[in-house]
């Protein structure tokens, strides 16, 4: 039986190894494994792809989300719009702050935030819009800039799912005040362990996260604040110095797998494929299929040797860590439809047509 596992880092790995020991070697030689010249070598090529003034490495997206609402003091009594469908890491950078996360439900066709949601859920309360560029399709980020402007609110994008992808051409990472990203093993470009980041073009912004990642501190010993212990080592960030270079050759193999999907897909049975505004680039993070019949498809997947992963299968506002909020089914219907429905396929560089064949069989059979 055929296995084609959900991921699968062998190709990529395998073609870069050479790279990553040297790089290895590079920090372990220089014996200097914190806040070094690895990182800031790593910080200013992300600025330079991202197309941002600014970026600081940080220990994971989380902490990167988490210190951006720092830096823009949001606090408690606060609240951050955030998407009803996204993963919960997007509302507890919220909780973090003791802000309250409030939900928008997604537009249905693209699964991202809806514009057309968010001015009704702003109160007097709301300082920042947190848009999430989920599955690594950008979010109609000129529409939430422009309602950020008109009601004077911050806006922090959650980029960890969509490296490089655009919205009328501009890159994702770029629009909001203070933007995290997650390097996560797993995500488009991914450490060999945690690690995150933040983009800013305000130098004020940036100076406030460096010292927050560090202790509050911009001089040794000398702490100007109460801040964190949230840095990204000289390890990772040589990895990811490593990665970035090859970060869109292989974006440009999970668009071709995309679209091998798409050809392949196209008027099986109920299956809903991924739809891309059209001022939008996708990078495909995760290319996610909608069916009612997901469970079951999962399951025939999974017994021809075939890896799917459920992304999310509960919403935020439906986690016990979120009971406070007093939420119900039924709340935020288009999120819990999806996360109902949808199913991620595997998607990685090194995945061949004969792969994308395999699984596409197997799914026109479940059907």
């Amino acid at each position: 039986m055929s296995t084609i596992p959900f991921l699968n880092f062998d190709p990529m790995h395998k073609m870069i190894r050479d790279e990553i020991m040297r790089s290895f070697a590079d920090v372990y030689d220089a014996n200097w494994f914190i806040m070094g010249k690895k990182l800031e070598a790593f910080e200013k090529e992300y600025a330079a792809f991202n197309d941002t003034k600014f970026a600081i490495g940080v220990s994971n997206g989380l902490d990167a989300l988490h210190l951006a609402l720092k830096a823009l003091n949001v606090t408690k009594g606060d609240e951050v719009i955030v998407p009803s469908n996204t993963y919960i890491a997007t509302a507890l950078a919220a909780s973090y702050v003791g802000a309250t996360p409030v939900f928008v439900e997604p537009n249905a066709r693209t699964y991202n935030m809806d514009p057309a949601n968010i001015e009704a859920a702003i109160t007097s309360r709301t300082k920042v819009i947190m848009p999430v560029h989920l599955y690594g399709q950008a979010c109609e980020m000129d529409a939430i800039m422009a309602i950020a402007k008109k009601h004077n609110l911050f806006v922090v994008e959650d980029n960890a799912q969509a490296h490089g992808a655009t919205f009328n051409g501009k890159i994702t990472g770029s629009f909001g005040h203070a933007n995290g990203t997650s390097f996560y093993p797993g995500k488009n470009l991914g450490a060999l362990g945690d690690g995150g980041a933040l983009t800013t073009n305000d130098a004020d912004i940036a100076k406030k996260i460096m010292m927050l990642r560090n202790y509050g501190s911009e001089k040794k010993y000398h702490n100007e604040s109460i801040g964190f212990n949230m840095r990204l080592d000289e390890v990772q960030a040589a990895f990811l110095s490593v990665k970035l270079k090859h970060l869109n050759e292989w974006t440009k193999q999970r668009k071709v797998i995309a679209h091998q999907y798409n050809d392949a897909l196209k008027n099986v049975g109920d299956l809903i494929l991924p739809e891309v505004h059209k001022d939008a680039t996708h990078v495909y993070h995760l290319y996610v299929i909608k069916t009612k019949n997901r469970d079951k498809l999962q399951k025939h997947l999974s017994d021809n040797g075939i890896g799917t992963l459920i992304h999310y299968p509960i919403p935020p506002h439906l986690q016990k860590a979120y009971a406070s909020l007093k939420k119900k089914k039924g709340d935020y219907p288009i999120a819990e439809e999806l996360a109902e429905n949808c199913l991620s396929l595997p998607i990685w560089p090194g995945m061949t047509q004969e792969h994308v064949k395999t699984v596409a069989d197997a799914i026109k059979k479940a059907f």
